[in-house]
């Protein structure tokens, strides 16, 4: 499909650093005009840049601006992992909530082709990838556009999404602390991230191990809230220690 081939080039290119156009043909067995369509669609997304004959990763030079400001892009391949992991809970006929985060974003680009599911989102990234799946019924909350998170934010009609029973919510975060919670830094997101916490069955909070211990603005939820954590091995043993005293189900990768 073409939107996991995509995905597969983007990860390629960013685990070597740069690749030819010639190469990503000979490597996805696709044309030249093909493989510039797909850079065309990975442009868009501010994680790469053309040079002479190919392409190169944006995270191998840090002088580019990346995207999702005041997020860490470093830990690209733990997210990946985590996004991929997070993507085996997903059941046949499950409604989910995907946030916005660099993390949940992994999680969209791993999302399954062999299940009928419906997804509520306020990512773009995740829009952007739902959008070109078969098997999903896509809905978008949130009205107006914020470009620093590539996001949507503002509900003018909470009511709507009153009648849908959401079974999973895969929730990102700034920060993560034992004793100050799950926060984010903008009241806006914040007032979606409640609202879903509330409606959703099951939590799942999709993080990788630098957000532990630090601060930002706003607690949306305790960890205590959630039923999963995600995240990789790196993560704090005090925290994973607080995750199995408060009955918080772990997830390594």
């Amino acid at each position: 499909m073409k939107v996991q081939r995509i995905q597969a080039i983007e990860n390629l290119i960013h685990e070597k650093g740069s690749a030819s156009l010639d190469d990503l043909c000979e490597q996805f067995n696709v044309s030249k005009n093909t493989i510039r369509r797909d850079i065309a669609k990975l442009l868009q997304k501010n994680t790469i840049k053309k040079v002479y004959g190919g392409v190169v990763s944006i995270y191998n030079n840090p002088e580019e601006i990346r995207p999702f400001e005041n997020r860490d892009t470093e830990n690209h391949a733990e997210k990946q992992l985590i996004g991929k992991a997070a993507a085996d809970f997903i059941e046949e006929n499950d409604l989910i909530f995907i946030d916005s985060g660099t993390t949940t974003s992994c999680l969209a680009a791993a999302l399954p082709t062999d299940k009928e599911i419906t997804i509520i989102t306020n990512s773009l990234d995740v829009i952007n990838f739902a959008s070109e799946m078969d098997n999903v019924k896509l809905i978008v909350i949130g009205s107006t556009f914020k470009q620093s998170t590539k996001s949507f934010v503002g509900v003018e009609n909470w009511g709507f999404f009153e009648k849908y029973n959401i079974t999973k919510a895969f929730m990102a975060a700034t920060a993560l602390s034992t004793t100050h919670g799950v926060m984010n830094s903008d009241i806006l997101e914040y007032e979606i991230k409640r609202h879903m916490m509330e409606k959703a069955t099951e939590k799942f909070l999709l993080v990788d191990h630098t957000k532990v211990d630090k601060s930002a603005l706003l607690t949306y939820g305790e960890l205590a809230e959630f039923d999963w954590l995600v995240t990789s091995e790196e993560m704090a043993d005090g925290c994973l220690g607080y995750c199995e005293d408060v009955g918080v189900l772990v997830r390594l990768v």
